[in-house]
């Protein structure tokens, strides 16, 4: 996938997380998370300006989610406490959730191409369902009308039960 079908997997798996954290009365969570998934659905993609290492290797992998998850969850935790957070623990575990989250649409996005990720690096072999290739404008862009149209939707559900 490029960046724009990444945005649409992004946007189109969150939808309905964004549209629960809505009906539960947490908007700025909502927004705040959804906008973090969107950002760091192209972050595995790194290492196309990383000498040395492979395109859909280390960066493309449930290992890497993890470790972006802790890496970020560590920082909120860090810095929650100072900026004056209520609830220091609840923005770690939030952070760690958003990190995790938007590394997996990326696998997400990836995994549908013949080429696959290596969900498990550095063991075992990479991963692919081949419905489309990566290079598709077709399936980029339709992914990404798809993304927006769900999150118009829980938009337009949200103002109307709210």
């Amino acid at each position: 996938m490029y960046r724009t079908g990444h945005y649409g997997v992004s946007l189109l798996v969150y939808a309905p997380v964004g549209l629960a954290l809505l009906l539960l009365g947490r908007p700025t969570v909502a927004v705040v998370a959804g906008a973090g998934v969107v950002w760091l659905a192209t972050l595995p993609d790194v290492d196309l300006r990383l000498p040395g290492v492979p395109h859909r290797g280390p960066t493309h992998s449930l290992p890497f989610a993890a470790l972006v998850a802790t890496a970020l969850g560590g920082a909120a935790l860090v810095a929650a406490e100072p900026l004056g957070a209520d609830d220091p623990g609840f923005v770690a575990v939030l952070a760690a959730g958003v990190g995790a989250f938007g590394v997996c649409t990326h696998l997400l996005g990836d995994v549908i191409t013949p080429s696959g990720v290596p969900l498990f690096w550095p063991v075992g072999d990479s991963y692919s369902v081949s419905l489309t290739t990566a290079d598709s404008t077709v399936w980029n862009y339709g992914l990404f009308v798809l993304g927006v149209g769900a999150t118009a939707a829980v938009a337009v559900v949200t103002a109307r039960v709210v």
